[in-house]
């Protein structure tokens, strides 16, 4: 269904391959959860970047929000939607960013997964954390925030792997 909906609504083929890859990504940190709603984290990764259908912007985001929204998709997705950019956004960076004001921080287990799954890509290609980093320094003046969460959430995620 979430493939039909990406087609449906142009999503560039490229951008439907990255987020096959995230949902593929997802599951494998997912199955580290035994909480995690799997569902979820499989249609949040499938849709998240279903909003570079209108923009390649930072705002894909909420532009994806509002599509997913508008099919008929639980706040549990729109939120993964939303919420999937790095390792979130704060209220004061969005409104810095031109967003609507505020917090694009992913809460949930699910919208974390989906956010690092996401992280952990370049298009369709693995990357580590490093790759990230270096990203982010050269996107974003004052990068010190961003990389700061994203090493965060890389430590609460890869620590359910050394648990096991």
């Amino acid at each position: 269904m979430e493939l039909k909906i990406l087609k449906q609504e142009e999503t560039p083929e490229n951008v439907i391959e990255h987020s096959k890859a995230v949902y593929k990504k997802a599951m494998v940190i997912a199955a580290n959860f035994k909480n995690a709603d799997k569902d979820l984290i499989k249609k949040g990764a499938l849709l998240h970047d279903i909003g570079r259908s209108k923009t390649h912007g930072i705002s894909h985001a909420v532009e994806g929000a509002k599509i997913v929204k508008q099919y008929g998709y639980p706040e549990e997705v729109q939120n993964i939607v939303e919420r999937h950019i790095g390792a979130g956004i704060t209220e004061e960076e969005s409104v810095k960013l031109g967003l609507p004001k505020k917090s694009y921080i992913p809460q949930t287990i699910e919208e974390k997964i989906v956010a690092h799954a996401d992280n952990l890509l370049s298009g369709t290609k693995d990357v580590d954390i490093d790759f990230d980093i270096a990203k982010w320094k050269r996107k974003i003046d004052k990068p010190e925030e961003n990389i700061k969460r994203l090493i965060e959430l890389d430590n609460e995620l890869i620590k359910a792997f050394e648990d096991d």
